[in-house]
């Protein structure tokens, strides 16, 4: 597993500056590391890592073997032994966080290439010591682990003992754990890092000119229409060329979630998705079948509406996320971003704007884009006892304001869960999308009610209607596309041509007759890092985005309180399931009309661009 922790890392919002790009966006804010370690060599690096393999063992040779009988004795002796991981867990993640930041800087540098594997490998054989632990906690009897809880000292740790438990079907032998952990980073890991160089070291002709991904990527939201022909058709050659080895990447970490899945006696495919997301399969079973029942509703009706607005039947697939015609083209200074979030942020609480704000001046974002750089948008929360930091490829176009809003809204969640410690701070990803995809929310409420003119609200809308069908409707298709491959791989290896056929099938279905999806369109599945890194990991951002929806119908209507309920559910971390955190809030997403909800906000959306046509 990748030692970046991305929370939403997004590729429907893209990137990329010349020079002179870059300086009508402003100074763009670099982060600054040193809260965690001053540099890579740092002296404190080695100490810390030599620090973590000791206590780690010493950790292994106190208590393996003694926690049950520990649990029958006192509660409070074994919340001390959970205090001691917890304490080593944040130190391992602020190595591995420092590690994962620093090499996100610069993918395709060798120093950085080196220290992230050599952190990986160190981290990797201390944290063996620490695996006995959850294990051994799973083998307490019921009944004795529920005395030792009425202890304040280790209820305090009822939640996350409770999710551990949930997981005691699928543990294996403890040397058979140890094994799929210390193999882990010569298998998936290595693919991951693979994945993560070779595109990073990937460049595309355009013209003549070679340009790494983000910037080619950039092109395809072009005002003109010939550029973004030429940035796709640049995509999808250099792609082609290297399919095999995205193919072989695919494979081997298909087969690899099987061998993993058979061991652990899971059902389905994406039960272990589900399991680590503290979700029910019916629950996604029903927010898939909702989405792609409302395809034709939602993503056909709306491209066939842009389609007339270009004056054609059907939109050619770079044309997808095209600027209207009259649309405001204009690069948005940083600065100009910078007070668009934090004023939308203020209006709904100063304590979220006060929050966001030191993200700004305390050097946690950083915003450029640079060769070699990790694509996309990313929260890292770190540690507790540090603080998140915020990755973007900043371009100047309102989706990449609206990438900001998002990402702050992870960090504003990350900051505030922080005070249930490294154990219990996570929150599952459907649950960590709520946050960021509310912020995108406010954000564009404060844009929309500043829209000056019929056509700027026109403009704004459809610029909505396509990042929520990008959040909601292309994510439910990945996820389709990802059942596809890993249950084709159960039957043999895929070939690249069978994986474009996967591909070009669930996005015909989800775009519809008005996307013509052209040659070259077929290989795309190639650079998206979710089916790579967190397989299935898609679903939560639809999830987090008809929740919002829901959420924020609920907010508009509320008279007074909804603030210090939205801050209680954020500061719960991975401490609640999601039905305790929504019950405040008089939703449920065992409901299957919970999702119709937060469906036809876009549909109302797309009612209203309909009904500007007339």
């Amino acid at each position: 597993m990748s030692l970046i922790a991305l929370s939403g890392n997004r590729h429907h919002a893209l990137h990329g500056p010349d020079s002179a790009g870059a300086s009508a966006l402003g100074d763009l804010p670099e982060w600054n590391l040193a809260d965690l370690y001053s540099a890579h060599d740092a002296p404190e690096v080695t100490a810390d890592l030599e620090r973590s393999a000791r206590d780690a063992a010493a950790f292994e040779e106190r208590y393996k073997g003694r926690l049950a009988d520990m649990a029958a004795r006192s509660g409070e002796e074994l919340a001390g032994a959970i205090r001691e991981m917890e304490a080593i867990d944040d130190l391992m993640g602020r190595l591995a966080s420092f590690a994962g930041l620093f090499y996100a800087g610069n993918t395709t540098d060798p120093v950085r290439q080196k220290f992230y594997g050599d952190v990986q490998d160190k981290l990797t054989t201390a944290s063996s010591h620490l695996i006995f632990f959850t294990l051994e906690l799973n083998r307490i009897d019921d009944a004795v682990l529920e005395t030792a809880c009425a202890d304040p000292a280790l209820a305090h740790y009822r939640p996350w003992l409770d999710d551990i438990r949930k997981a005691r079907p699928h543990q294996l032998e403890d040397r058979i754990e140890q094994l799929f952990h210390e193999k882990s980073l010569s298998g998936a890991a290595a693919w991951n890092r693979l994945f993560d160089e070779t595109m990073a070291s990937l460049r595309f002709d355009v013209d003549g000119e070679k340009m790494p991904l983000e910037p080619t990527l950039n092109l395809m939201l072009d005002p003109d229409g010939k550029t973004r022909e030429t940035a796709a058709k640049a995509l999808g050659s250099t792609f082609r060329a290297n399919l095999p080895v995205f193919t072989l990447i695919t494979n081997t970490l298909a087969k690899d979630k099987e061998i993993s899945d058979r061991w652990r006696g899971f059902e389905d495919i994406a039960d272990s998705r589900h399991l680590a997301n503290r979700v029910e399969r019916e629950v996604v079973d029903a927010l898939v079948e909702a989405v792609r029942g409302a395809y034709p509703k939602l993503s056909h009706r709306y491209y066939a509406m842009k389609a007339r607005w270009f004056g054609t039947d059907a939109l050619d697939f770079w044309d997808r996320n095209a600027p209207l015609p009259s649309a405001d083209t204009r690069q948005i200074p940083w600065d100009e971003a910078r007070e668009t979030v934090l004023g939308a942020y203020g209006r709904f609480s100063p304590k979220m704007a006060d929050i966001a704000r030191d993200f700004f001046d305390k050097s946690w974002i950083d915003a450029p884009a640079r060769d070699g750089k990790a694509p996309g948008a990313f929260a890292h929360p770190t540690v507790p006892s540090a603080h998140p930091y915020v990755l973007l490829n900043y371009q100047g176009r309102t989706r990449d304001v609206m990438t900001l809003a998002h990402e702050l809204g992870h960090g504003v969640h990350q900051v505030l869960a922080a005070s249930n410690g490294a154990l219990m701070a996570p929150t599952p990803l459907t649950l960590a999308e709520t946050a960021s995809v509310f912020g995108e929310m406010l954000t564009f409420k404060t844009l929309l009610d500043s829209a000056e003119t019929r056509e700027k609200r026109r403009i704004l809308l459809a610029g909505k209607v396509e990042d929520m069908i990008n959040t909601v409707v292309r994510q439910i298709a990945f996820y389709t596309f990802e059942r596809k491959v890993h249950a084709g791989r159960r039957e043999g290896e895929l070939t690249s041509d069978q994986l474009c056929d996967m591909w070009m099938s669930v996005q015909a279905e989800s775009l519809g007759p008005a996307v013509r999806l052209s040659d070259g369109y077929e290989t795309f599945w190639t650079y998206i890092p979710h089916f790579i890194h967190s397989p299935f990991y898609v679903y939560a951002y639809a999830f987090g985005d008809c929740l919002v929806n829901s959420l924020y119908a609920v907010y508009e209507e509320a008279e007074t309180g909804f603030q210090d309920k939205y801050f209680a559910m954020l500061a719960a971390g991975g401490t609640k399931h999601h039905s305790e955190l929504l019950a405040p809030f008089g939703l449920d997403a065992t409901d299957p009309a919970f999702w119709q909800k937060g469906l036809s906000v876009i549909a109302g959306f797309i009612d209203e661009l309909e009904a500007m046509e007339e």
